[in-house]
């Protein structure tokens, strides 16, 4: 039986895990590794230390399925909404860009990152642990050891790296050197948005008095998005208060991004509360810094995938080789696995 290591614990490493369990269940013995403390990347939701049944999304905020991937990906989709992950987003997004006909928005009534941790509980078996944070991976003959932070080096058959690029290109041991100039270039040819988000958890009694569920703002220099989250998605409760997510500009967070998030919170906070006089104070904020946010260039030709090492397998996967959104993550897990499997 094949050990395979996933590195990286959002979208598309949790549906690589997913798909690897389904498709060959008895040939691997799956293992994902996570830097963070929880599942989700960019698909990440937070909770209020007050309440945790208060929650606020702080990366991807809603999920839009153009008619090709509707039908491309329609189990996928299905999936989810029979489970009640997905559901249609109601809610008003003031400044939503108008999308063709077709296009249909879906929400997640328990935060976005219930996306992953489905496809992770989908994967009967795997061993998901967090705080494993990868440095090192090294070929030792037929196996790869890889080797975590404050850990010692653990041998594996097949490695899938599905973290952002530039975290790919910063692993120390054989990596850099499997490369050819031509992957390398690829791979250095990818570039990311960078932006902060901000968390807020408001008391039970505190009242946000706005027609709108999220808004995209084109009047700050500093914000550019706003959501009302359990608002936009239509999980209001009387059991908690609101919760807000906001949003800085591209330009903003490329600014100030060798800030402390110390420094850079009070900024965006006066902000907030010039663009929306009359907040009420919240009772908890929650910073968070993308420093790879969205992906602006992908890898040429959106191959979905690149394989460094055919034996033992290395082999690299995100939506930096696809595009950056939901089906972007899901095209990169497929094209992963059609390699897994013809490995294996």
């Amino acid at each position: 039986m094949s050990r395979v290591l996933i590195v990286g614990a959002g979208l598309t490493g949790s549906l690589c895990a997913c798909l690897l369990r389904r498709e060959i269940p008895h040939k691997v013995k799956i293992v994902v590794w996570d830097k963070s403390r929880g599942a989700g990347g960019r698909m990440s939701t937070s909770r209020s230390p007050n309440d945790p049944s208060c929650i606020v999304d702080l990366g991807a905020q809603y999920i839009t399925a153009t008619p090709y991937y509707a039908q491309t990906h329609n189990s996928f989709y299905e999936e989810l909404l029979a489970h009640g992950v997905l559901k249609r987003l109601e809610s008003s997004v003031e400044g939503m860009v108008t999308k063709e006909e077709g296009h249909k928005n879906y929400v997640t009534p328990e935060g976005v990152s219930s996306i992953v941790k489905h496809f992770l509980n989908q994967s009967a078996g795997a061993e998901v642990s967090f705080d494993r944070h990868v440095t090192h991976v090294r070929r030792r003959g037929a196996v790869w050891e890889v080797t975590r932070k404050g850990g010692a080096g653990e041998e594996f058959d097949v490695v899938v790296l599905t973290m952002p690029v530039p975290q790919i290109l910063q692993l120390q041991g054989d990596v850099a050197s499997l490369m050819g100039e031509d992957q390398r270039g690829l791979l250095e040819g990818v570039s990311y948005s960078s932006r902060y988000a901000l968390g807020l958890f408001y008391a039970p009694q505190a009242h946000i008095h706005v027609p709108w569920a999220a808004r995209y703002v084109s009047n700050s220099p500093c914000i550019r998005f706003i959501a009302i989250d359990d608002k936009k998605r239509s999980a209001e409760s009387p059991d908690h208060g609101p919760s807000m997510v906001v949003h800085t500009s591209v330009p903003f967070g490329v600014r100030h991004l060798e800030r402390d998030k110390e420094e850079v919170e009070p900024v965006i906070l006066e902000e907030l509360n010039r663009l929306l006089p009359g907040l009420p104070q919240p009772i908890s904020v929650k910073c968070q810094k993308w420093r790879y946010s969205q992906v602006l260039t992908a890898v040429a030709g959106c191959p979905g995938q690149m394989t460094l090492l055919e034996e033992p397998l290395l082999v690299c996967g995100g939506d930096g080789f696809t595009h950056s959104n939901f089906d972007g993550c899901i095209e990169s897990a497929l094209r992963v696995l059609s390699v897994l499997k013809s490995s294996l």
